[in-house]
């Protein structure tokens, strides 16, 4: 063991003191804090918001106090294609209320049949106890949202608008997890007591209309939206109206997209994930029966390629990152130069794309829509539109600007038409994928 001494201590202190300029780095720290003492501008200066594509997008949507962005950018990219298709204002919105409600409602029945299949194992089995230190959150993935849509559709936010808890999540989620433990100590005794199928499920099925109820007393209950007519002024000013829909007949006329022709790529450069194969993750999903999580690994150069020949046909990609390292979210610029930390405190912080993963320093913890690029002369991206789902007081009237090398590090996945792939990868996103510990950091929820 190495242990620090009290004459390193004094060596420590003699080398503080010679460092350039301490005492200056000190005051701005210790009044400012790091990010605002270090926050360099030239990095705003440097991130005009000009792009050389650019796709039509409306006002910026708000999560509020909730972890649903991977939900808010999935309907925000199909909320584009409703403005187009049917000259709809800018400021139409899907109900995320109504998805999130079903989400909620699946992932717990999700997490009844994985406790069950992990019955047999004891509580203190990192499978196990990975499971229960986080029954069901707010976060998803592309896929499950789209098991979520193929299931019960969609509908417009104007006929299941936002409640307080779908805004403000945390208290719905402490009392739902709390919940889903007591649950699983059901189940698991049922388990040890060798109970049969139909025993385990009919308890499942209690659970579920006991969820049922509390879901529909926090958002509203779906069932009074079954049918509903839409009525709207397109941007001409006509009035039109749609009687008698329901959330399917919805999402089939109003965004009209084969969730099947959209995959969802990653760039994930460590050695256990070769390029050109496609990973899923045990235990991730929300809908038992529906979507698997299904991810084909590119390089890099390909996966910005694939979004770029998406905007370049005038649609917009969701897409997932790491949201915490130099981000300015004042300004809205995601830029690696943002913070000059390394310069200020005398130290190293770089890491690989690899390393960050392999050593737990990153992961994807937000979705966002990419909406324009600004590319160079010959093709290659210098920095991106963001629009992000914090509201419009965040960045520039909601939308940030990503420098291209700071996604280079930082985001992780996209979500494209299959057209866009090479027969190559088309071929490889068919195969069958590995399956991945539940801890894997591509099993991230944004």
């Amino acid at each position: 063991m190495t242990e620090i001494s009290l004459e390193q201590i004094k060596d420590f202190n003699q080398g503080l003191k010679s460092f350039p300029a301490a005492d200056t780095i000190r005051r701005a720290v210790t009044s400012n804090g790091i990010d605002k003492a270090t926050l360099d501008s030239k990095a705003a200066v440097d991130s005009q918001a000009v792009f050389s594509v650019e796709v039509k997008t409306g006002k910026v949507a708000n999560q509020m106090s909730s972890g649903r962005c991977w939900m808010f950018a999935a309907l925000n990219t199909m909320r584009h294609r409703t403005a187009d298709l049917f000259n709809i204002s800018g400021k139409f919105e899907l109900s995320q209320s109504y998805t999130f409600f079903w989400d909620k409602f699946e992932k717990a029945n999700y997490f009844y049949n994985n406790v069950v299949k992990t019955a047999d194992l004891p509580l203190d089995n990192r499978k196990v106890a990975y499971l229960l230190e986080t029954p069901q959150q707010d976060g998803g993935q592309w896929d499950m949202i789209c098991a979520i849509i193929e299931k019960y559709g969609l509908v417009p936010q104007a006929v299941f608008p936002e409640s307080f808890d779908s805004s403000h999540s945390a208290a719905l989620n402490r009392m739902l997890n709390r919940k889903l433990r007591k649950d699983a100590v059901e189940l698991r005794a049922l388990a040890a007591q060798k109970s049969n199928q139909a025993e385990i499920d009919e308890k499942i099925k209690e659970f579920n209309a006991d969820n049922y109820r509390m879901l529909s007393l926090v958002f509203g209950n779906p069932a009074d939206v079954a049918h509903f007519d839409f009525e709207y002024r397109d941007e001409d000013k006509k009035y039109h109206l749609e009687k008698n829909l329901t959330p399917k007949s919805f999402f089939k006329k109003f965004v009209d997209e084969d969730l099947e022709d959209y995959v969802s790529i990653i760039n994930a450069p460590t050695s256990d994930k070769p390029y050109h194969k496609t990973y899923t993750i045990e235990n991730l999903g929300n809908v038992v029966g529906g979507r698997e999580v299904k991810h084909l690994n590119v390089e890099l150069d390909e996966f910005k390629q694939l979004a770029i020949s998406q905007l370049k046909d005038g649609q917009s990609v969701w897409f997932g990152v790491d949201m915490g390292p130099q981000v300015d979210r004042e300004s809205g610029i995601m830029d690696l130069n943002n913070f000059a930390q390394e310069d200020a405190f005398g130290i190293d912080l770089s890491l690989t794309k690899a390393e960050q993963l392999d050593y737990a320093d990153s992961l994807m913890t937000h979705a966002m829509v990419l909406t324009g690029v600004d590319l160079d002369e010959d093709g290659n991206p210098l920095r991106w539109k963001v629009e992000n789902s914090w509201g419009e007081k965040a960045g520039k009237n909601g939308y940030f600007v990503m420098s291209d090398d700071w996604m280079s590090l930082y985001a992780y996945q996209v979500v494209v038409n299959k057209k866009y792939l090479s027969a190559e990868l088309q071929k490889a996103q068919a195969e069958t994928a590995k399956v991945l510990d539940p801890w894997d950091p591509m099993g991230a929820l944004a």
